[in-house]
């Protein structure tokens, strides 16, 4: 769609001001692969978070750090920078009270909002880890396996609840014992305090003494990884770890300096994107966090849209999922378009890869609202890193890219299995997972190295200037019967990307097999809207009905068409009714689908799809 040809002039981009990552050495490693690191080196970094919040809170004690809309959809409750310290150091004393460490740490049962910001702050302050641990995990699942699990490895001394909602969680999983604070309410048959009588609590000497004791080292929180191919592993994150990325970020991308930040951001904080990344973001660059309720779904879209055309981000931050809808309701919206490139410097995705049809499309509504792109930042980072690692900063980068090492960061690429696995050593990477020994031991190479499991190349080995592209995660990468490797993580992208919009995901299988199927995840209400099918139709008749078949079947025939071998040429597909289920660890609560989950448990499906004589549901492409 923006496609340029030579003679085309160049493109031009809003102007932000960005470093760290433009550079980088490359070294060859002597065992094989190589050694990159940023040029720039990392500058000096706070020492904890809690200076940040007391350097703001003196400097600029009025400046809102955080807001949330009231109930029922009104006007932003707001919470001072000179606000929130005096909530942290009361919360931080009640928790002492209650006798909390490491060992006994507070777990959070909430999706984002004040007063999980307010407990969050108020345990960093006391030098208490929090534990935030999904809501899906109570809320959506049926057997709270990992809840129960997350708990058990951390032992909490206090379990703060959003609502009761959380109260059939909660007596499944949390001790009789074990305090629980809610933000309103009761749950019957156990005792509770209200998140009221917390804040109530007048700070002492000790609370301060505790501040002062807190280091480079001190735990900050637990965060758990999502757990797809095996339980959960509590990550630890320190002080050290989330300062130093800070300060890569800071100097990544220095517009973050120039001005006070503002997002307008929905990410949960038990991911390191929105817990850490973004919420960090905020707090040390003086910023404003606007707490979104919505989620990057097309009915959950709705919060968003109405927040975004209210108040204009400086920097905006989504997954991909979340980008695909924000773009697809501009095409009709002059409204929220004209409000969100007014002042937006960039926009970042994380999670997953954002198809290159919805960067052309962001692209596109830039140059016809405000007459220049915005730049779209990538990069890799993960829970273990705190997170970022790498990234493309520079105008031009295409989706796939993850750019180049940050400041301070050493990246390793160790040839794996036909690829080039990618490997951090920094600051930002965790000392360890918590209370698991042998896994700890498993996630580090002889160099103290964190291995990711993901595959790296150079996007031109002849100019390594030019960084480097993601080459999917090692383990989801299989042969064919033939022998032949197939690369999963570019060929499902060219599958959302020939399907967008109404393709939300596709899984890949074949192992051991003759060919390439996919099983696909549409995006139902789009396939509703666009075929012009009844809101409620079922999903079994919606996927079998004329047009929607002949739309996949020519999806096939492309993906067949534009092939180049047995490893890029699927040769069937089914399409699945059922959405991913979280309790299967099909799929996360920022909607990333993993590909090893749905294998497993969709074993028979799979089965389906082989079958010597396919059923009239198997989509084969026409090969002529």
């Amino acid at each position: 769609m923006n496609a340029t040809t030579a003679s085309d002039p160049l493109p031009r981009y809003r102007a932000a001001r960005v470093g760290g990552c433009l550079q980088a050495s490359v070294e060859p490693h002597p065992a094989g692969g190589h050694v990159l690191r940023s040029v720039e080196p990392l500058g000096p970094a706070p020492a904890r978070l809690t200076d940040c919040l007391q350097h703001w809170a003196q400097a600029v004690p009025g400046r809102t750090f955080a807001a949330r809309r009231a109930p029922g959809g009104g006007d932003w409750v707001r919470i001072s920078y000179a606000q929130m310290l005096d909530r942290a150091r009361r919360i931080g004393q009640a928790l002492l009270d209650h006798g909390l460490s490491a060992e006994r740490p507070v777990a959070i049962l909430s999706d984002n909002d004040l007063e999980h910001l307010s407990l969050a702050m108020g345990a960093m302050w006391a030098g208490v880890p929090v534990v935030p641990v999904s809501p899906a995990y109570s809320l959506l699942s049926q057997d709270h396996g990992k809840l129960r699990h997350i708990l058990g490895v951390v032992t909490p001394g206090l379990v703060f609840a959003a609502s009761p909602a959380y109260a059939r969680a909660i007596e499944a999983v949390v001790p009789v014992g074990t305090p629980v604070v809610l933000t309103d309410g009761l749950l019957s048959g156990r005792a509770t305090r209200t998140f009221g009588e917390l804040l109530a609590t007048e700070p002492g000497a000790a609370v301060d003494a505790a501040n002062a004791r807190i280091g480079p080292d001190t735990i900050v929180k637990f965060l758990f990884t999502s757990g797809s191919t095996r339980e959960p592993k509590g990550v630890i994150n320190t002080h050290r770890m989330l300062c130093s990325n800070q300060q890569m970020l800071r100097q990544a991308m220095g517009f973050l300096a120039d001005e006070p930040p503002v997002l307008v951001d929905w990410l949960p904080w038990n991911h390191t994107f929105g817990g850490n990344h973004n919420v960090g973001i905020c707090l040390v660059n003086g910023g404003t966090l606007y707490i979104d309720e919505g989620k990057p779904t097309a009915k959950g879209i709705a919060q968003t849209l109405a927040n975004l055309r209210e108040i204009a981000p400086t920097v905006y931050f989504n997954v991909p999922k979340g980008f695909e809808e924000l773009s697809l309701a501009m095409e009709s919206d002059d409204a929220l378009r004209r409000q969100l490139f007014s002042r937006v410097q960039a926009f970042m995705f994380a999670g997953a890869g954002l198809s290159q049809a919805v960067w052309d499309r962001l692209d596109r509504q830039a140059e016809a609202t405000v007459g220049e792109r915005i730049r779209i930042i990538t990069g890799l980072g993960m829970t273990e890193t705190a997170p970022s690692c790498t990234f493309a900063v520079w105008p031009g980068a295409q989706s796939g890219h993850i750019g180049l090492p940050c400041p301070g960061v050493e990246v390793k690429l160790v040839p794996q299995d036909g690829k080039l696995e990618i490997r951090f050593r920094g600051p930002n990477v965790m000392p360890g997972y918590w209370r698991a020994p042998e896994q700890t031991a498993e996630a580090f190479d002889e160099e103290g190295y964190y291995r990711t499991g993901d595959a790296a190349r150079f996007v031109d080995p002849a100019d390594p200037s030019r960084g480097l592209a993601f080459d999917g995660r090692i383990a989801e990468d299989f042969k064919l019967s033939s022998g032949t490797f197939v690369s999963v993580g570019p060929l499902r992208a060219r599958v959302i990307a020939g399907g967008d919009p109404v393709v939300w995901d596709a899984v890949v299988a074949g192992q051991d097999r003759d060919d390439i199927g996919l099983l696909i995840f549409p995006r139902l209400e789009e396939v509703r809207a666009r075929f012009g099918l009844d809101a409620g139709l079922p999903a079994a008749e919606v996927l079998a009905t004329a047009p929607v078949r002949a739309f996949f079947q020519a999806l096939m025939d492309r993906l067949w068409a534009e092939g180049t071998g047995s490893a890029s040429r699927p040769g069937r597909a089914l399409l699945l009714v059922d959405p991913p289920h979280i309790d299967r660890g099909e799929v996360t609560d920022k909607g990333s689908i993993n590909q090893r989950a749905v294998l497993k448990h969709r074993a028979a499906l799979v089965d389906r799809l082989y079958a010597e004589t396919p059923e009239a549901e198997v989509i084969v492409p026409r090969k002529g």
